[in-house]
């Protein structure tokens, strides 16, 4: 056999690529070691030209056509323990994998290199697949934050602690965190909780350090939930939040402590400050930002139960994290500490949403 004719059978896909027997063998992405401690990755995809695009980690990878086939493929040097999220972009749209078994949405797939733990409760969907969406609705024409939004509302399980998930229409859209939390409960890896998707209209706004937010969750959205029947105890509220919704988890728990005194948080933006994403590198700031500055004045935080995870790949924004988690046990705080084998991306924060919630509400 030629090189021609097995183009890829170091990855164990033998075939001429562009055949029919070579397509129906096909299952990829498929890594083989690079020789300096990390993975090639070999990525498929089967008709016109697209690149990669991953949702953090690397820029965007175009993929190369073989010899004037439908193959197109690119072969991606990963370093060990690395989970992503990718989509292929074309002309026409964004798509998932179809070789690619993990599916995360209508147009995402996840990648792993070998050897990582894997993550329960989170079903693979593919691009034909509709994500399951929780039946009550919750209209929310918010005084505090102007505007109308939809608040979708889930209980897990019967109801029972309100998860007040940020940046909600990601866990609904991008990631099925309603399934996930129905398997979660189901196995009896937490209790029954009630889901709460708060959408965000403007994040940059919405999620700095501001008490407008917090003011309208704490005043206006209890009673909408309320009305719609589904059983809620606000009373242990454990509110899970990534990024910037993180940062902005973070401050409620400072600012209000009498809401927040329960915390998921993943890759959580303390490099923020005011005027800080208006510079041209945001993460050069004071170590921590604005919430390390807060932090260091002192506040009892031994009310606050409070998990943090960032990805193993962040590696700007770890001293940022670190220094707000070393604070925040100073404060009191009773805390968790993880890092993800990813780097700032749902694929690793999914896991330890469900696993630090369940944590959160472990008293």
């Amino acid at each position: 056999m030629t090189d021609r004719e097995n183009a890829f059978g170091a990855y164990g896909l033998p075939g001429t690529p562009g055949t029919e027997a070579f397509w129906a063998a096909v299952s990829t992405p498929v890594a083989v070691p690079d020789g300096e401690g990390g993975w090639l990755t070999l990525f498929l995809r089967r008709g016109s030209p697209a690149h990669i695009d991953f949702e953090s980690w690397s820029a965007p990878v175009p993929l190369r056509r073989w010899a004037g086939t439908d193959c197109w493929y690119a072969e991606v040097r990963m370093p060990a323990r690395l989970r992503v999220t990718y989509r292929f972009l074309a002309d026409d749209g964004a798509y998932s994998d179809p070789f690619n078994p993990s599916g995360a949405g209508g147009d995402r797939s996840v990648a792993a290199t070998p050897g990582l733990p894997p993550q329960p409760h989170w079903p693979a969907f593919g691009a034909d697949d509709v994500l399951p969406v929780p039946r009550t609705r919750v209209r929310w024409a918010s005084g505090r934050l102007g505007g109308r939004r939809t608040v979708r509302v889930h209980p897990v399980g019967g109801g029972g602690p309100v998860v007040l998930l940020l940046d909600g229409d990601d866990w609904l859209h991008l990631h099925p965190a309603m399934a996930a939390f129905d398997s979660a409960v189901a196995c009896g890896d937490m209790p029954p909780v009630t889901l709460v998707f708060l959408p965000a209209k403007d994040r940059e706004a919405e999620f700095a350090c501001a008490p407008a937010l917090w003011e309208a969750v704490r005043d206006e959205l209890p009673p909408l939930v309320a009305e719609s029947g589904v059983p809620a105890d606000w009373d242990r509220l454990v509110v899970a939040g990534q990024s910037l919704g993180g940062l902005s988890a973070m401050y409620a728990a400072l600012e209000f402590p009498e809401l927040v005194s329960r915390l998921a948080l993943q890759s959580p933006s303390f490099w923020w400050e005011p005027g800080a994403p208006d510079r041209p590198d945001p993460l050069s700031g004071p170590v921590g930002g604005a919430l390390a500055a807060r932090l260091r004045r002192g506040p009892d935080l031994s009310a606050l139960r409070v998990a943090f995870d960032v990805g193993e790949h962040e590696t700007r924004m770890l001293p940022h994290c670190e220094a707000a988690e070393t604070l925040a046990a100073r404060a009191g705080a009773t805390v968790r500490v993880s890092r993800s084998p990813s780097d700032h991306d749902r694929a690793g924060w999914r896991h330890a949403l469900l696993r630090d919630v369940a944590w959160a509400l472990d008293r």
